[in-house]
């Protein structure tokens, strides 16, 4: 009896080490620029699969600071007045596609018959800024561990598949580094993919991208304040995106501060391998329980809500503008 609990224990210990020792043999990959993005991710994926993840708990935290980060860190290679000339652009299609989803998604979950709170936290996450929108409307409808877990599996399996989805789609269609800008950051759910899209396409692409989304983000507040109103809590919490002003800080400082170009170039390098790590983290918490548990009603919602902004607003940027 020892004995077998002696080899049970062994072999954990084993397929441990070699988790760990895979989980950093990637982690290196992506600190020496060897993997792309997309590849960091899909490495993510293929890890957790196979061999687990041995920093479940760690992974979260991570996730967060390195995003917010690498998002500083791009603010360093942004000029000020083409971010405004491209927030000032892509205003009009935010606000339009924000209100614009949220009543389709809300729509679609009566259709679907979805959990009321989570129907309303794939939406938000859709129209808004994926899983930093959730994580801000979830206290908000104080909605339980189950209904946040089903939301953000959706957004992050849809990210994923957008960050190899649209590149292709935007080569094959012929769309400018401007317009496909726009387009990934309308219609990309979260900052880590649609970051990682438009670095994959181009450096104006990044720029355009970058500014529209955090410019989109800062609509979690008013959101946030209208979801308190209809889930009749008036007493919540709303979590605001705080390094959204640290991002615009960085970009003010590389626009004005002449000596800030010798620093600047590094600064964006360590924000993109920032980024490229974000990405592996997050292939590493889509394992097959994050599908199971997902279930068919909220994933079809999900991509029924992804297909009908993305398409709406390829429309709008190549006909309306």
């Amino acid at each position: 009896m020892k004995t077998k609990q002696q080899s049970a224990s062994q072999l954990f210990e084993i397929n441990e080490s070699l988790q760990q020792v895979l989980f950093a043999v990637i982690v290196l990959l992506c600190l020496f620029s060897i993997i792309s993005p997309p590849i960091a991710l899909l490495l993510g994926v293929v890890l957790v699969n196979v061999f687990g993840n041995p920093f479940v708990e760690f992974n979260g935290k991570a996730i967060t600071f390195l995003l917010q980060f690498s998002v500083v860190g791009l603010g360093f290679g942004m000029n000020a007045s083409s971010a405004i000339s491209a927030g000032k652009e892509g205003f009009i299609l935010t606000v339009f596609s924000i209100f614009s989803t949220l009543i389709f998604g809300f729509l679609l979950g009566k259709w679907l018959k979805t959990e009321k709170k989570t129907s309303h936290l794939i939406s938000c996450g859709t129209a808004i800024c994926g899983g930093s929108a959730i994580a801000a409307i979830s206290p908000v409808i104080k909605s339980n561990e189950n209904q946040t877990s089903i939301a953000l599996g959706v957004i992050f399996i849809l990210n994923s598949i957008a960050l190899f989805v649209f590149p292709f789609i935007g080569h094959q269609l012929g769309l400018s580094q401007k317009d496909f800008g726009l387009w990934c950051a309308i219609a990309i759910h979260d900052t880590s993919s649609v970051v990682g899209a438009a670095n994959k396409y181009g450096a104006e692409a990044l720029q355009i991208a970058t500014t529209v989304k955090l410019a989109r983000a800062l609509w979690i507040i008013p959101i946030s304040l209208i979801t308190a109103a209809i889930f009749k809590n008036k007493n919540s919490r709303i979590k605001i995106p705080y390094f959204i002003g640290l991002f615009i800080l960085a970009m003010l400082l590389n626009s004005c501060v002449p000596n800030i170009s010798h620093f600047a170039p590094h600064i964006v390098n360590i924000a993109k391998i920032g980024l490229t790590i974000t990405l592996f983290l997050i292939g590493t918490t889509l394992n097959f329980s994050t599908l199971k548990t997902v279930g068919v009603k909220p994933l079809l919602q999900g991509v029924f809500l992804w297909i009908f902004i993305a398409i709406l607003a390829l429309i709008a940027i190549i006909f309306l503008k």
